[in-house]
């Protein structure tokens, strides 16, 4: 079955309706900048709201130790993403401290992208392949564009992946028949508007996702 995760989450509509859709993970955001960011003790008290469920991911932009420190205080995170420019070496550094399986985003915009990838296996446990921020982003990630796709077929991925940018319930069907990948990751693609979660957008991106994946499996 494909995995969904739902980044971003930041108040309980959006955390109950990603429980609701049956979302595999719910993804808090860790980084000030971003206008999806939440606070340690707010996080912890949404996920209070379903004990067990989805898998609790924090998303980290080149976090000091102090800061994984007191979110896994407040919140038994399930998964650490880095979203950053952080090396293999700290994304190891930060696994072995911290006891938490990794996830790493990189960024694909052509094939020699996913280079980069041999060089992370050895440190983490999941990638996220997103698209690359466009020239003079402030924030990391695909900023609610998309990739080619493409460019993963075939490709040997050396850890369990997900793919992201710019998917939305209309995409995300095609964008799993194209790539072939395992799970789907969305924020952007969501929200009724720039940080905020839609209900009705989570369960219709969630089905989709679903369908898509269990047509793509067909093919194959």
């Amino acid at each position: 079955m494909t995995l969904v995760k739902i980044c971003g989450v930041k108040d309980a509509a959006g955390f109950d309706a990603a429980l609701a859709a049956g979302a595999d993970m719910i993804g808090f955001v860790f980084y000030p900048p971003s206008p999806r960011a939440v606070a340690p003790e707010a996080a912890a008290a949404l996920s209070r709201r379903a004990e067990g469920g989805p898998l609790r991911v924090g998303l980290f932009v080149d976090p000091e130790d102090a800061l994984l420190a007191a979110v896994l205080a407040a919140l038994p995170l399930d998964l650490i993403q880095l979203h950053g420019e952080e090396s293999p070496d700290r994304a190891a550094a930060i696994r072995a401290r911290f006891g938490r399986p990794v996830m790493k985003a990189l960024g694909i915009a052509a094939p020699a992208d996913l280079a980069r990838l041999a060089d992370y296996a050895p440190a983490v446990d999941r990638f996220l392949l997103d698209a690359k921020p466009p020239p003079g982003a402030s924030l990391p990630g695909g900023n609610a564009a998309a990739f080619d796709w493409r460019l993963v077929v075939g490709q040997p991925i050396p850890r369990p992946w997900l793919l992201a940018g710019g998917l939305t319930p209309e995409t995300v069907a095609e964008a799993l028949r194209q790539s072939g990948a395992p799970g789907v990751d969305v924020s952007s693609g969501v929200e009724r508007a720039r940080g905020v979660k839609d209900p009705a957008l989570i369960a219709r991106f969630v089905a989709a996702a679903r369908r898509g994946g269990d047509d793509a499996a067909r093919r194959g």
